[in-house]
C-alpha cells in the first residue's frame, strides 16, 4: 500500500492538471475564416482531424500554438496542379506546402486514368526526368495510390476529356461514332462514381482540340448528372478569346452543370483590351443563372511546350507521329510556313509573344540539350545559325518531347485587375517541386514556387488590388463550394483541420524566371487533417494527405 502522503500528492496533482480537451489549440491569431467576412482575433481548436471550436476557446490543448499577430486561415486550394508526377517522386510537395496549399486539384484535359494498356505504355515511354511504372488503371486507383504512398497535401482530380478520348479513339483527329461516344460517356460516369470532381478539357492541344462542341457537351452532361463541373483550358485565349468563352458557356448551359475557365488570360498584346468584354460575358451568364467561374495564376507568362507553336494537323496521332512528320522535308517546309502565320483553327502562342526573345526554354528530356535550359528560342536559333522555326522543330525532334517552354503573353495590368474579380480562384498550373534532386535537372515556371505567396504579398499587401479576407475566400471556401467538396475550405467546427498560419506583413514569392526554384517565405505553420506538415517555416516530413472525392462518389455507376 502506498504511503498516505504519496496518495494525497498524486490526488492533488491530478486535480490541478489542466483539462486537455483538445489535441491542438492555435491561440490568439487573426482569424480569416474563409467566408470573406472581416477578420477577428480568436482561437482554433482541433481534435483528431477536425476543427471543433473557433473563436474564444476555453480549455487547453495537448499542443498550444501561439499565433498572436499572424493570420490563421483555412488551407489553400490549388485549382490547377500538375503535381501528378512530382508527388510520386516526392510526396512532401515542398513548393506548395510552404505557400499554404493543402489541396491540389489535377485534371486539365489529361488525368491519371482511365488508362488502357497502350496508354500506360505510352505514358511510361514519354516520361521525362521523373520515371516510374504506372501500376494503376483508373483515376480513383491513382488517387488512392497517392494516399497510400504518402503525400503531405490532400489530392483530388477531374477526369480528363482528352484521356477519355484517347481511351476510345486514340490520338488521331477523328470523330467518335455514337457507340464510341456512349463508351466515353460511360467512362466519365465511372470516374465520377470513383470520386472525380467533373470533366476537364484542354482545347488548344492535340488531340484535345479535335473534340467538337457536341462531344464535350455529351461528356459534361454525364458529369453534371453526378454534381460535377466542366472545367476547361478554353479553345482560344487570344484572337478568338470571346468565341471560346461563348463555347464554354454553351457547354455549361446545354449540359446542365457549372463551368470554370482555367487560368483566365488575354494572350497577345492585340488582345489585352478584351478583359472588360470577358468580364461582361461571364457576368451576363451568371446573372442568367449559369454558374461560370474562373481561376488564374499571378504571372504574365504562361508555360506549356513547343507544340503550342506548331499547327495541330502535324501532331495528329500523338508525339511519335508528330516527330516522324517533322523529319519529312516537305512537311517540315509546310510547318515552317504556318508557324510564321497567325493560327487558323489553332493558337500560335509563339507569334502572340511578339518576339522569340519572349519564348523561354525550360525543360528538356535529352541530357545533351539540358545546357540550353533557361535560354530563349531566339538565343538558341542564333547559336545554331538557323531560323527560330527550324530551331523549334529541331529541338522537338532531338529531345523526343514537346520541350517545356514559357511564353510571355499577358499584360501586368490585366493580371492585377483579375486578382480582384470575385468569381476568380487561383491555380499554379505547375507541379510542386523542391530545389533538390531530380527537380534540379530542369527549370520551371516561378509559379511553381510562388503563385499563392505572390497573390498575398505583391497583390494583396503591396498593391492592394483586393482585401486579404476576400483573397482568402477565393483560395478556400469559394473553390471548395464550386467543386462540391464538403467539410473543407472554412474554419468551422466539424470541418477538416486544414489550417495555415502566416504573416501577412512578410509573405512573399522569391522565384524568378532566371532563378525559378526558390521557396516562398512568410508561411509559418501548415496543418493537413490536423497533422502539422510545416512548422516554423520548415517541412516536418509528415504525409497526412488524403484523396478528396467529388460529389458523385459512390452514386453515379
Amino acid at each position: 500500500m502506498k504511503p498516505f502522503f504519496a496518495v494525497l500528492a498524486a490526488a492533488l496533482l491530478t486535480s490541478a492538471a489542466p483539462d486537455r480537451a483538445y489535441d491542438l489549440v492555435i491561440r490568439g491569431g487573426i482569424i480569416y475564416d474563409g467566408s470573406g467576412a472581416a477578420p477577428y482575433v480568436g482561437d482554433v481548436a482541433v481534435k483528431g482531424d477536425r476543427i471543433v471550436a473557433v473563436g474564444k476557446v476555453d480549455g487547453s490543448g495537448v499542443r498550444e500554438v501561439d499565433a498572436k499577430g499572424l493570420a490563421v486561415a483555412p488551407g489553400f486550394i490549388n485549382m490547377l496542379s500538375w503535381s501528378t508526377d512530382s508527388l510520386v517522386q516526392d510526396g512532401r510537395s515542398q513548393g506548395e506546402i510552404r505557400q499554404g496549399v493543402t489541396l491540389e486539384v489535377f485534371g486539365e484535359g489529361w488525368s491519371m486514368g482511365p488508362f488502357t494498356p497502350r496508354m500506360k505504355a505510352d505514358y511510361e515511354k514519354r516520361q521525362g526526368d521523373i520515371e516510374y511504372p504506372v501500376s494503376w488503371t483508373t483515376l480513383g486507383e491513382y488517387l488512392t495510390f497517392l494516399q497510400n504512398r504518402g503525400v503531405s497535401p490532400n489530392v483530388a482530380s477531374f477526369v480528363g476529356a482528352t484521356t477519355v478520348r484517347i481511351h476510345e479513339l486514340g490520338e488521331k483527329d477523328v470523330d467518335p461514332t455514337p457507340e464510341q461516344l456512349d463508351r466515353m460517356r460511360a467512362l466519365v460516369r465511372q470516374a465520377m462514381n470513383e470520386g472525380a470532381l467533373g470533366v476537364g478539357s484542354s482545347l488548344i492541344y492535340a488531340p484535345a482540340n479535335y473534340a467538337e462542341t457536341p462531344e464535350l457537351i455529351a461528356l459534361a452532361t454525364e458529369s453534371a448528372k453526378c454534381g460535377g463541373m466542366y472545367i476547361s483550358h478554353i479553345r482560344n485565349e487570344s484572337d478568338d478569346l470571346l468565341g471560346a468563352i461563348d463555347e464554354l458557356i454553351e457547354i455549361a448551359q446545354k449540359s446542365g452543370g457549372p463551368a470554370e475557365i482555367y487560368h483566365l488570360k488575354e494572350a497577345g498584346a492585340a488582345n489585352w483590351g478584351k478583359l472588360p468584354a470577358v468580364i461582361e460575358r461571364v457576368e451576363a451568364a451568371r446573372k442568367a443563372g449559369t454558374r461560370i467561374t474562373a481561376d488564374m495564376y499571378t504571372y504574365t507568362a504562361g508555360a506549356t511546350g513547343l507544340d503550342a507553336a506548331m499547327p495541330l494537323w502535324v501532331q495528329d496521332g500523338g508525339l511519335e507521329a508528330w516527330i516522324a512528320r517533322l523529319k519529312d522535308p516537305a512537311i517540315r517546309a509546310r510547318v515552317i510556313a504556318e508557324m510564321k502565320q497567325a493560327g487558323k483553327g489553332w493558337e500560335n502562342l509563339r507569334l502572340q509573344t511578339g518576339d522569340d526573345d519572349k519564348v523561354l526554354l525550360l525543360a528538356f528530356k535529352n541530357p545533351a540539350l539540358k545546357p540550353l535550359t533557361g535560354k530563349t528560342l531566339a538565343e538558341v536559333a542564333k547559336m545554331r545559325g538557323k531560323s527560330p522555326e527550324e530551331t523549334a522543330i529541331d529541338l522537338v525532334i532531338e529531345d523526343g518531347s514537346r520541350v517545356g517552354t514559357a511564353y510571355f503573353l499577358m499584360d501586368e495590368k490585366n493580371v492585377a485587375r483579375q486578382t480582384a474579380i470575385p468569381w476568380v480562384a487561383f491555380g499554379s498550373d505547375a507541379e510542386s517541386q523542391a530545389p533538390e534532386g531530380v527537380f534540379l535537372k530542369s527549370a520551371t515556371h516561378p509559379r511553381a514556387y510562388g503563385n499563392f505567396a505572390r497573390l498575398l504579398g505583391k497583390y494583396v499587401r503591396d498593391e492592394q488590388t483586393t482585401t486579404l479576407q476576400d483573397a482568402v475566400r477565393r483560395l478556400t471556401s469559394f473553390p471548395a463550394s464550386n467543386l462540391g467538396i464538403r467539410d473543407r475550405g472554412s474554419l468551422k467546427p466539424g470541418y477538416f483541420a486544414d489550417v495555415v498560419v502566416f504573416d501577412p506583413a512578410t509573405i512573399a514569392d522569391h522565384a524568378t524566371y532566371d532563378q525559378s526554384q526558390v521557396y516562398a517565405t512568410g508561411m509559418r505553420d501548415v496543418f493537413v487533417n490536423g497533422v502539422q506538415v510545416l512548422k516554423d517555416g520548415e517541412h516536418t516530413g509528415a504525409t497526412p494527405g488524403r484523396a478528396v472525392w467529388g460529389p458523385g462518389k459512390g452514386r453515379c455507376s
